[in-house]
C-alpha cells in the first residue's frame, strides 16, 4: 500500500439533465476524520450517503466537500406571500399616515423574511433518481482524483522521512562510535576525577572515590538508548515500506526518537557525544514535523 498525505485538493464536473454539478474537495492535516459538506438546497438527503463512501477510503484528515449545480432548464422560481405582503402594506400605510414610519420602498419589502420564497420546479417520474446517482458519481470521481494527490504527495513525503531516517541512523552510529564511549576515555576521566579530588582533600577515602565514579559511569552509559533507537529505526521503515495508514505509528515512534534523544543528551559526559546528541534532536523534531502530514 502507498503511504499517502491528509492534503489535497480536486475538482470535478458532471453534465446531467437535470444541470452541471461541480464537487470541489480540499483536504488538510487531521487527528481524526472530520468532514464537512456543503450541499444545495433539497439535496440534504444524499449526505449520510456521501458519508460512507468517503469514509470507505479516508480514514484521517479535516475534509471539506463543496457541491454546486447549475440548472440548464426548469430553475427556481420566486413565489410572493400575497397574504403577507398585503398585511406589510396595510401596517406601513398606517404608520406613515400616522407619521410614524416613510412610506415602503421596493428592496425594502424584498428585505423581509418570508415575503418571497424560492420554489424548486419538482423533477419528474425518476429524474431525481437519475440526478441523485449523477450526483454520487461526480462525488466518487472527485474523491478518486482527491486519492490520487494524497498518494503523489505522500510518496513524496516517504521519500523525505526515509531521509531523515537516514540521517538519525548515522548519527546513532557515530554516537556508538564516539571515542568518549570506550573503556580506556572513560578510565582516563575517571582516573583524573579522583586524583582531582584526592588532591583537594587528604581524608577522602580512594576506594569509595572509584567505587562511586564507577557507578556513575554506568549511569552514563547509553547502550541501551543507542539499542532502542535501533529498533525504532527498524520499526519506522518497515511502516514506510508497508504504507497505509501509518502516520499514528510514525507519530509514536518519533516521539520515541526524541525521548532516547534528550537522554542521550542528559547522559553525556563529553562534549563529542553532546553534540551528536543535540544534532539528533534536530533530526528528529524534522521528522516529527513531517509525520504531521502522514494518513
Amino acid at each position: 500500500m502507498a503511504v499517502r498525505s491528509m492534503t489535497g485538493f480536486a475538482r470535478t464536473e458532471v453534465e446531467s439533465a437535470a444541470g452541471s454539478f461541480v464537487w470541489e474537495l480540499r483536504a488538510v492535516n487531521g487527528k481524526g476524520l472530520d468532514v464537512r459538506f456543503r450541499l444545495p438546497q433539497g439535496m440534504e438527503h444524499l449526505e449520510p450517503e456521501l458519508r460512507r463512501v468517503l469514509a470507505a477510503t479516508i480514514s484521517r484528515g479535516n475534509l471539506q466537500a463543496s457541491l454546486q449545480w447549475r440548472r440548464e432548464t426548469g430553475g427556481p422560481s420566486l413565489v410572493v406571500n400575497e397574504a403577507m405582503l398585503q398585511n406589510v402594506l396595510a401596517m406601513s400605510g398606517k404608520l406613515v399616515a400616522e407619521g410614524h414610519a416613510a412610506p415602503p420602498t421596493a428592496d425594502g419589502l424584498l428585505s423581509i423574511k418570508g415575503l418571497i420564497d424560492i420554489a424548486e420546479e419538482a423533477p419528474g417520474d425518476g429524474a431525481a433518481e437519475a440526478r441523485d446517482a449523477a450526483v454520487l458519481a461526480g462525488f466518487k470521481d472527485a474523491l478518486a482524483r482527491l486519492e490520487d494527490v494524497r498518494r503523489e504527495e505522500g510518496a513524496a513525503l516517504a521519500g523525505v522521512l526515509s531521509g531523515r531516517l537516514a540521517e538519525i541512523s548515522g548519527l546513532v552510529e557515530r554516537a556508538e562510535a564516539d571515542p568518549a564511549r570506550s573503556v580506556e576515555a572513560i578510565r582516563r576521566r575517571l582516573s583524573e576525577q579522583v586524583s582531582t579530588l584526592m588532591a583537594a582533600s587528604e581524608d577522602l577515602d580512594p576506594a569509595r572515590l572509584h567505587q562511586e565514579a564507577a557507578i556513575l559511569a554506568a549511569k552514563a552509559d547509553i547502550r541501551e538508548e543507542i539499542d532502542r533507537l535501533a529498533a525504532h529505526l527498524s520499526a519506522a521503515s518497515a511502516l514506510l515500506a508497508a504504507g497505509g495508514v501509518i502516520g499514528r505509528r510514525l507519530d509514536f515512534l518519533s516521539q520515541e526518537f526524541h525521548r532516547e534523544s534528550n537522554t542521550i543528551c542528559s547522559k553525556s559526559n563529553a562534549a563529542s557525544l553532546t553534540a551528536i546528541g543535540l544534532e539528533l534532536k534536530v533530526v528528529v523534531d524534522q521528522f516529527r514535523e513531517q509525520v504531521q502530514n502522514i494518513e
